[in-house]
C-alpha cells in the first residue's frame, strides 16, 4: 500500500473489520501482537490515530458478532492477520510520517495542542486556517433551509420510518417512531425559527410543524420497558415551545398554548426521570415503571439546556428534579473536564469513549449546562478550549461521521455525535464575550460549511429517514450562531 495519509489506512482497516466482524473473531495472538505495537508507540501527536486504532483492535472481541466461532478456524486466523498486518502498515506509516513532521532537533508544541489537559489557565494558540467569509455561511444557511422547505411531510413533520437498508438502529414500533419524528420536527421549527426568515414559506413552514406538534405530542410515549427515546421528543419540544414562548409580538392565545405544552413536556420528564436522577434512553436493568437505568450525562445536559429555555419562558421546572440532574451530571464529570458517556461507566473511566477525543460532542453539551447551573469550574477558558479541541481533533469524531453501526469508529465514537456537538459548541460560542467570539465562530463555520451536502442537507448517521432532518436542523442552529 502507498497510501499517503494514516487516516485512509485506519478508514480502510475499519471497512474490513466491518465487512468481516460478523463472521470472524480476532485471535488471541493478535492481541498480543497488537499490545507490542501499543508498546511501541510515542506521545507524538501524529502517532495518537495509530495508538486509538490498536487499543480498538484490542478490545475487538467486546464487540464481535460472531463470538461462537473458534479461535482455532484457519480462514479465521488469516484474515485476523490480515487486519493486524494492516494496523501494523497504518502504526509503520504514522511512524514515518512522524520522523518527516517532527524533527529531534525540533519542538513538538503544535497550535491547538494543549500540553496539560488539567491546566485551564492559559488557552493554546488557535490554529492557521481559511476562515469563511460571511456570504459562504449565509449561502449554506440558506441551501440548509431549502432543503427543510422540500422535505416538510404534508402532515407537517419532518423524518419518517421509512428506508431502504438491511441495518437500522433498535426502534420498537410504534413508540420509538413516534419520538423520533416528534423530536426531529421540534428541532427544524428551531432551525427555522432561528433563521430569522420573514418569508411566507418559511413562517407556513413553521406554522404547520408547530400545529403538527401540538396534535401529535401527547401520543408521544415510551416505547417499551428497554427504550426511552420519548426523552429527546420532551427535551427538544421543550426547548422548541421556550425558544417560541419569547418572540416578539406574541398573541395570549399563542403564548398560552405554548405554556401548556412546555408544561406537559416537564411533567414528561419528570415521570421519566432515572432513579437517581437525570435521564437515560435505554433501561436495560429492570425496566421498571420509573426507568432504572443510570442517566446518560449528554441527555441530562440536553434536558438541562432545554429547561433553562423554559425557565427563561416563564415556566419553571421542578427544582428537586434539576438538582438531581445536576448531581447525575457532576458526577460523570472528568478533572480534564471531558465526560463519562454514561453513569454505568464510572467504574471504566479511561475507557476510549470516556477520553476526551470521545467525549468531544458530549463535553460541549455538559460544559454548557454546568455553567448554566452554577459550577464555576466552566470558565471562559474552558469554554474556548474544547471548542478549540473541537476544531483540532475533529478527525474523531469525523471519522466516524457516516458510519452505520454505532460504536463501531475510533474513540468508540457514534456518527450521531457529529452535529449534536457542533451545535451546542454554538451554544458555547455564545457564552463568551461578544468581542472574543471571531476566531471561534471561524473555527465553527468552516467545519459545517465544508460538509454541506449537495442538496443542501447534513447527515451524520444514517438512521431510517430521520438522519437529513435532524442533522440540517443541528448545522443550521450552529451556523446561524457563526454569524457576525
Amino acid at each position: 500500500m502507498s497510501l499517503s495519509s494514516p487516516r485512509k489506512y485506519l478508514q480502510q482497516i475499519l471497512v474490513t473489520k466491518r465487512k468481516l466482524g460478523r463472521w470472524c473473531a480476532i485471535s488471541v495472538e493478535i492481541h498480543r501482537s497488537l499490545h507490542t505495537l501499543n508498546c511501541r508507540l510515542t506521545r507524538v501527536p501524529t502517532l495518537c490515530v495509530a495508538r486509538s486504532a490498536v487499543n480498538f483492535f484490542h478490545s475487538f472481541p467486546r464487540i464481535s458478532c460472531a463470538p461462537h466461532l473458534g479461535h482455532g478456524n484457519n480462514m479465521s486466523r488469516l484474515f485476523n492477520y490480515l487486519l493486524m498486518a494492516m494496523a501494523a502498515c497504518a502504526t509503520l506509516r504514522c511512524e514515518q510520517l512522524a520522523a518527516q513532521d517532527q524533527p529531534s532537533n525540533q519542538p513538538t508544541s503544535q497550535a491547538g495542542v494543549i500540553d496539560d489537559p488539567y491546566d485551564f489557565s492559559t488557552v493554546p494558540e488557535i490554529p492557521d486556517f481559511q476562515h469563511p467569509s460571511e456570504q459562504e455561511i449565509k449561502s449554506a444557511i440558506q441551501r440548509g433551509i431549502q432543503f427543510l422547505l422540500r422535505d416538510q411531510n404534508k402532515d407537517g413533520s419532518w423524518g419518517s420510518y421509512v428506508t431502504s437498508r438491511d441495518f437500522e438502529i433498535y426502534a420498537p414500533v410504534p413508540g420509538a417512531h413516534y419520538a423520533f419524528r416528534s423530536a426531529v420536527t421540534a428541532m427544524c421549527v428551531m432551525a427555522l425559527l432561528d433563521s430569522g426568515e420573514k418569508s411566507p414559506e418559511v413562517q407556513d413552514a413553521m406554522e404547520r410543524g408547530i400545529r403538527w406538534l401540538l396534535e401529535n405530542l401527547p401520543k408521544v410515549k415510551r416505547a417499551n420497558g428497554d427504550a426511552i427515546y420519548n426523552v429527546w421528543s420532551h427535551c427538544y419540544a421543550l426547548e422548541c415551545f421556550g425558544r417560541l414562548a419569547v418572540q416578539e409580538g406574541l398573541s395570549e392565545e399563542k403564548l398560552s398554548s405554548y405554556r401548556l405544552a412546555m408544561n406537559a413536556e416537564l411533567d414528561r420528564l419528570n415521570r421519566y426521570e432515572s432513579i437517581d436522577g437525570g435521564w437515560g434512553y435505554y433501561d436495560f436493568r429492570a425496566q421498571t415503571r420509573q426507568p432504572s437505568g443510570d442517566s446518560i450525562s449528554f441527555v441530562n445536559a440536553s434536558i438541562l439546556i432545554a429547561m433553562r429555555f423554559a425557565e427563561h419562558a416563564g415556566v419553571e421546572p421542578n427544582e428537586n428534579v434539576v438538582k438531581r440532574a445536576v448531581n447525575a451530571t457532576l458526577r460523570q464529570q472528568k478533572r480534564d473536564l471531558s465526560y463519562l458517556y454514561g453513569e454505568y461507566l464510572r467504574t471504566n473511566p479511561m475507557l476510549e469513549i470516556n477520553r476526551p477525543g470521545g467525549s468531544l460532542a458530549r463535553s460541549q453539551a455538559c460544559n454548557l449546562a454546568m455553567r448554566w447551573y452554577g459550577d464555576e469550574k466552566i470558565t471562559d477558558n474552558v469554554i474556548k478550549i474544547w471548542l478549540i479541541r473541537l476544531y483540532t481533533r475533529n478527525g474523531w469524531l469525523d471519522i466516524g461521521r457516516k458510519l452505520p453501526i454505532p460504536h463501531e469508529s475510533w474513540m468508540q465514537v457514534s456518527g450521531y455525535f457529529y452535529y449534536y456537538g457542533h451545535y451546542y459548541a454554538g451554544l458555547c460560542i455564545m457564552e463568551l464575550p461578544v468581542e472574543e467570539r471571531a476566531p471561534y465562530q471561524a473555527m465553527l463555520a468552516r467545519i459545517l460549511v465544508d460538509r454541506q451536502e449537495k442538496n443542501g442537507c447534513w447527515w451524520d448517521y444514517p438512521m431510517y429517514n430521520y438522519h437529513r432532518q435532524y442533522g440540517t436542523a443541528y448545522a443550521l442552529m450552529a451556523l446561524q450562531r457563526c454569524l457576525p
